[in-house]
């Protein structure tokens, strides 16, 4: 331990050198002082008046009918890393009544559940009444087992949003049959695997861009470590889990990329897609996005202790990993960090997609810069997310909560092990809360989370954490996944008066879905880029839909590039509405909320 200065109540694992602790402290004070400001943000870091508008979120969830728990219980005297991960959920229009649904991965454990009270996943459908009713069953959604993450896609472009969910094991593809059930076709599309993994997160993907979705499975651990204890300190036996030794010394895992052949059936094409030749590393959260602005889509991963990965799309059907070129694989020391979720938007209006990345607690979460084709600058500390180190941070997503053009931050937290999983009580207290970080001028964050309401008071153990307009009001709700807790479904009981515009594209020649396909807005002085994604968050699914905060501005241009290639434009378009486009056919709705 000689030489290293260590973090209160960490494992060994989040040592820093005291060189590394140093130029730390040093770039901070000159961060602060703004030498090392990256070009984009050497603008005034003077202080500035606070603007009036806090939201307040309140949870909903009991009231509006979210009351199954999701289940993780380890061990009553050695917990397992199983018992850590786990938790996605998602938000997707499943009967296509314009209504989002939300679908809760559930968990399992080393104890004998009484017959009819196994945990299972549960799909509530969305009553539009501001409740939901449990259609789990007669959906055909009951299962049991690890459950982990979940995404959506029209993998067959017949017009319904498909389920895929992976698990502790093997993962499950449901097809939605159009009629508010859906089927196991697992085995008939080609995903059975050989060999059971740790699988984690997912995202549909038409990384060829031929109109059919592709699927990219991210892993952790080895399967074998799931339930095994493996060597620890003897000293600390009886006393805590070596599972607070983290992944180090375990087996890493690589990612999965399957093609879709356009009839619905999945290929597994990792080795000569390239996605393979990557290291093995711990896979968390696959971020979808196009990152070098060349049309094609690339595929971020957030990993845990292992530098996370970026495969930039060659446009040939082959990717090329370039994490650490591209500056998003370590932090700004040289790091890895214990990477969990992944969310990536345009926060500062220069039309290219920045990444932020959840990280584990006595780091930062990474705020990457995007600055251009395909090379990034981590901004966190001049971009204020210094501060938030004090949790271990999980899902994540860029809103607009106060709809004035620029996109805030919301970070979901959660303790290694949630109540009830075993050993927990012996473990340093972390704060699990929510956290909201208002965008202040597109190039600083600053965390307002004790004004946001009751709901950000709240200690929750939250994994997953997905965010989407759920009651069609204009205003974006965040739904978590807490271990053995409920959900929690958080309104936001005082909006604000700047104008908005929810955007939901149709594809034709495109993947029916529209994923993969970009929108950008111009509204008063303000532009704004946004696409359609799979997956994200922590291994979670957010609205497809794509919701735009407006300012003041009355109307809107808004340009949309299709996965395809085709682009449409439109002038003028109304505000405080939903806008449903359809590829080659421009507008073909508009409701105001």
């Amino acid at each position: 331990m000689a030489g290293w200065f260590s973090f209160p109540c960490l494992q060994p694992r989040f040592r820093i050198n005291p060189m590394n602790r140093r130029l730390w402290l040093k770039n901070l004070a000159a961060a602060v002082a703004g030498s090392l400001v990256p070009t984009f943000l050497r603008r005034s870091f003077a202080a500035t008046a606070p603007p009036a508008y806090f939201p307040r979120y309140i949870d909903v969830a009991k009231e509006a009918g979210l009351l199954s728990k999701t289940v993780l219980v380890g061990h009553e005297s050695k917990d397992f890393l199983l018992s850590t991960t786990g938790g996605g959920i998602a938000l997707f229009d499943y009967d296509n009544d314009g209504w989002l649904d939300i679908f809760v991965v559930n968990g399992w454990g080393l104890i004998d559940f009484p017959k009819g009270k196994e945990p299972t996943n549960h799909l509530y459908r969305n009553n539009r009444d501001g409740t939901f009713t449990d259609v789990t069953e007669k959906a055909g959604l009951v299962r049991h087992g690890w459950g982990q993450g979940v995404c959506v896609g029209d993998y067959d472009n017949d017009g319904n949003l498909d389920l895929f969910v992976t698990y502790f094991g093997s993962n499950i593809l449901y097809h939605n049959n159009g009629n508010g059930t859906f089927t196991d076709v697992t085995r008939e599309c080609g995903l059975i695997q050989t060999e059971e993994r740790w699988n984690t997160g997912a995202a549909f993907v038409d990384y060829n861009r031929d109109g059919h979705l592709d699927l990219f499975v991210s892993n952790y651990v080895d399967h074998l470590y799931g339930l095994l204890l493996y060597d620890s300190n003897p000293a600390l036996m009886g006393q805590q889990s070596p599972v607070l030794y983290g992944v180090a010394g375990l087996k890493g895992t690589k990612n999965f990329l399957y093609r879709n052949n356009g009839k619905g059936i999945f290929e597994d094409v990792s080795e000569e897609a390239g996605i393979h030749k990557a290291e093995p590393t711990f896979g968390f959260t696959p971020c979808v996005a196009d990152y070098d602005n060349d049309g094609w889509p690339d595929i971020y991963v957030a990993d845990d202790s292992t530098p996370s990965l970026l495969f930039m799309n060659s446009r040939d059907g082959t990717f090329r990993e370039s994490g650490m070129l591209a500056g998003v694989a370590y932090d700004a020391n040289g790091r890895t960090q214990g990477g969990m979720g992944a969310d990536s938007v345009d926060y500062d209006g220069d039309g290219l997609l920045d990444i932020i990345k959840t990280n584990f607690s006595d780091e930062m979460p990474s705020l990457y810069h995007n600055e251009g084709k395909g090379f990034f600058t981590d901004v966190t500390v001049p971009a204020g997310l210094a501060g938030e180190t004090t949790s271990v941070k999980w899902g994540t997503g860029f809103i607009d909560f106060d709809d004035d053009g620029r996109p805030d931050i919301v970070i979901a937290s959660g303790s290694i092990y949630s109540p009830g999983a075993g050993t927990h009580h012996q473990l340093p207290k972390t704060d699990s809360k929510l956290i909201l970080m208002r965008n202040v001028e597109g190039n600083r964050f600053v965390d307002i989370s004790e004004q946001a309401g009751p709901a950000f008071a709240a200690s929750r153990c939250s994994r997953g954490a997905a965010f989407g307009d759920i009651f069609n009001t204009g205003r974006i709700d965040i739904v978590l996944n807490n271990l053995n807790d409920y959900p929690s479904l958080l309104r936001n009981q005082s909006p604000p008066a700047n104008r908005w515009l929810l955007v939901k594209l149709i594809g034709t020649k495109t993947n029916r879905s529209a994923i993969g396909s970009r929108v950008s807005i111009e509204a008063g002085e303000r532009r704004q880029v946004q696409e359609v994604r799979s997956g994200g968050s922590f291994c979670s699914q957010s609205d497809l839909r794509l919701h735009f905060g407006l300012g003041a501005a009355k109307d809107a241009r808004v340009r949309v590039r299709w996965l395809g290639g085709a682009e449409e434009t439109f002038e003028r378009v109304a505000v405080n509405r939903l806008v449903v486009i359809q590829e080659g056919k421009g507008i073909v709705s508009q409701e105001a909320f």
